[in-house]
Parts: C-alpha cells; sequence; structure tokens
C-alpha cells in the first residue's frame, strides 16, 4: 500500500467546468482568423498551454503568422475567456467537487492545484476557495506544460510532499501522461480512450472514490 501524502487537482474539468468558455474563445479567435474550428478539434486542447493551443488551432497556418502576431492572438483570446470567466460563481463546481475537496481535508491531506491556465487564480477566487489550497501551480509557475511533468512536481514542492506521495486528479490525457512521468499516482476522470493509461479511471469527479484509492 502507497503512503498518500498530498493531492494536486487539474482545475478545469475536474473542481469546475470552464471548457466550454475556452471553447467559445477560441472559436471566436478562429472565426476572426478565417479558421476552421470545431468543437472536435477543441478536444485536442485538453490540459495544453495557450501557445501550445494556439498552434494546434492554426495549424499549416501558423507559416502566416509572425512572433509578434502570435503573441497579440493568445492575448486576444485570453481576453474573451476572461469576459466568460465573469460569469462563473460560487455555485458553478462540477457535481462532486465540494465533496472531493471536504474529503480530502477531513483524511488530512495537503490539497494543491496544478493547472496550465493563467487564470487558475481568478478562477478559484470566483469560486470562493482559492484560500482553500495549500500550494497552487499553474501558467505562470512553470515554462513546460503538460505532458511534462513540471506543473505537478511544482505543486508537490509547494505542499512539501515528495512526488511519489502525491496523487494527481485529471480530466487530460496530456495531464494524466504528466501525473506518470513524475512518478505520481494518477486518477482519471474521464472516457478510458482519453485517460486510460491513469492507476484509476472514473467516469467523473463525483464518480470518485477515495477509500479506493487510498487502499490501493
Amino acid at each position: 500500500m502507497r503512503e498518500i501524502k498530498a493531492f494536486i487537482l487539474d482545475l478545469d474539468g475536474v473542481v469546475t467546468d470552464t471548457a466550454e468558455y475556452h471553447f467559445r474563445a477560441w472559436k471566436q479567435l478562429a472565426d476572426e482568423e478565417r479558421v476552421t474550428f470545431t468543437r472536435e478539434h477543441n478536444e485536442a486542447l485538453r490540459g495544453v498551454s495557450r501557445r501550445k493551443s494556439l498552434e494546434i488551432l492554426l495549424g499549416d497556418h501558423i507559416s502566416r503568422y509572425t512572433e509578434e502576431q502570435i503573441l497579440e492572438m493568445m492575448e486576444r483570446k485570453n481576453n474573451y475567456y476572461k469576459i466568460y470567466l465573469e460569469t462563473i460563481t460560487k455555485d458553478d463546481f462540477l457535481p462532486g467537487a465540494k465533496e472531493l475537496l471536504a474529503g480530502l481535508k477531513e483524511r488530512g491531506m495537503k490539497v494543491a492545484i496544478g493547472s496550465a491556465s493563467k487564470n487558475t487564480r481568478t478562477v478559484l477566487t470566483r469560486l470562493g476557495i482559492l484560500d482553500f489550497f495549500d500550494g497552487i501551480s499553474d501558467g505562470y509557475t512553470v515554462s513546460r506544460a503538460k505532458p511534462a511533468p513540471d506543473v505537478f512536481v511544482y505543486a508537490a514542492g509547494a505542499v512539501g510532499v515528495p512526488t511519489e506521495y502525491c496523487v494527481v486528479i485529471e480530466d487530460a490525457k496530456s495531464g494524466v501522461q504528466a501525473a506518470l512521468t513524475g512518478g505520481m499516482v494518477a486518477v482519471g476522470i474521464a472516457p478510458k480512450e482519453r485517460v486510460g493509461a491513469a492507476h484509476f479511471r472514473y467516469d467523473s469527479t463525483a464518480d470518485i472514490d477515495l477509500d479506493e484509492i487510498f487502499s490501493s
């Protein structure tokens, strides 16, 4: 049985769901740049950094743009996204998220956020749980995005727990890969084809069985 001392949670898709806001923001940018972008394309952006997402969105068209234009588009997309974020309230938790957080604290766990988003603190503030977390690792803390393990390794350091005693909860393939690369227990909450490599897999946050994870 592995000793567990900390949980690191991805934000989007685990605690709350801003995926629709991301899609609308990227779609708005894509339409302005006359690039085809559908919900199917959007699936490839899960757990990916803003720059990498833009590279995926533009595809071969990226050669048309200068570095300055690329940076401008990243900022434009983020501005659209932040406008959508203004609609988030303390009621916008995913089902089971509040119960998960409470359960982890009841077990004396350190709890951190490990998210690629540079808007992590804004979202946590709007949800009213910024002060709940013992550590926050986001798009500002590391340069290499998932599937590199950096964002989770930083989160483990932020709560003072060695990576081998950490559990990561993720809904993206790249996030599961990052957790595994970092030597952590990976919990995937998504279809098997997306997060099947995880040590544990559940359909949603509400389905997570902490007793099963702790007894493994």
